[in-house]
């Protein structure tokens, strides 16, 4: 018999605990709780009669239907094979081959797009978490939940805590964005410990609504790629790689485990060497 809804609830909610015991967070921790209730849903028989045949069908299922990207099926099958593997302690996803994940050059603003984008941003914390975002390199999520305690303002330095694969790193901050967080903080309203609150609240600001104030600066500023927070991440490590410091301090700050991540940049700046034209071509 397949499960009962209030069985499959208890198992979803005993496999999100062990993703969270395991250091996973945010998007991936949802996606992964999605991708298992899909796939039980999919079945719709007992944990134990699941087979190897049954990941197959549901992966060929997913690109069918959907026209799951690559980077989607890959995402399922490492959700499925947590389930299974880590979880249920059953090995029947380990041999199943998916497409890996094309590995796409990040998109990157110039300097002038930054200024732009900066520009057209409303003064106040709107602007604030722009000029952070760039300033300090760090994922939209750890920019959401990053608390005043965190700074060391003195030293110019911030902690950012359980990041990407549960670690903790150092961040650097820029001297103006101390200078005009200090003004902000005088202005405030209702007291909160986060950095970016919500405008009448104590919680922290959603990552759903600096993605939108992002997006719309991007916009009204004329930039015609599409610009999110990961994409002022990129130009921080490539324009730090551009102004020539060192590829592993830069792994560091991102809060990279492998430099193979961070040398992604490296090929970012060989694109932008290739614009200059060679003076011989100007005889």
């Amino acid at each position: 018999m397949p499960l009962e809804p209030a069985e499959q609830a208890q198992l979803l909610e005993r496999y999100n605990q062990e993703l969270l015991v395991a250091g996973y967070s945010g998007k991936t921790l949802k996606m992964y709780g999605i991708y298992a209730r899909q796939f039980l849903a999919h079945t719709n028989k007992p944990v134990d009669s699941i087979d190897r045949g049954d990941v197959v069908a549901f992966l060929a299922k997913k690109k069918q239907d959907t026209n799951a990207a690559n980077a989607t099926l890959a995402l399922v099958h490492s959700a499925l094979k947590f389930f299974f593997h880590s979880f249920l302690k059953k090995k029947i996803v380990e041999d199943i081959k998916v497409p890996k994940k094309a590995k796409k050059l990040p998109s990157v603003l110039t300097m002038e797009e930054v200024r732009g984008l900066i520009k057209a941003t409303r003064f106040g914390r709107n602007r604030l978490i722009v000029e952070f975002l760039y300033a300090s390199g760090v994922r939209v999520s750890e920019a959401a939940k990053i608390k005043l305690d965190d700074l060391d303002l003195r030293e110019k330095i911030a902690r950012v805590w359980g990041g990407k694969g549960n670690k903790d790193r150092i961040i650097i901050l820029s001297t103006a964005w101390i200078k005009e967080l200090k003004k902000q903080l005088k202005r405030r309203k209702v007291a909160s410990p986060f950095v970016f609150s919500q405008k009448t609240t104590q919680n922290p600001i959603s990552t759903d609504t600096i993605e939108r104030i992002i997006r719309e600066a991007a916009k009204k500023a004329g930039i015609p790629k599409r610009v999110t927070p990961h994409t002022l991440r990129h130009s921080y490590a490539t324009h730090l790689l551009e102004g020539g410091e060192n590829i592993r301090k830069i792994q560091e700050l991102l809060g990279h485990s492998n430099l193979s991540t961070t040398q992604i940049y490296t090929h970012v700046t060989t694109d932008e060497l290739k614009k200059v034209k060679s003076p011989l071509d100007n005889l």
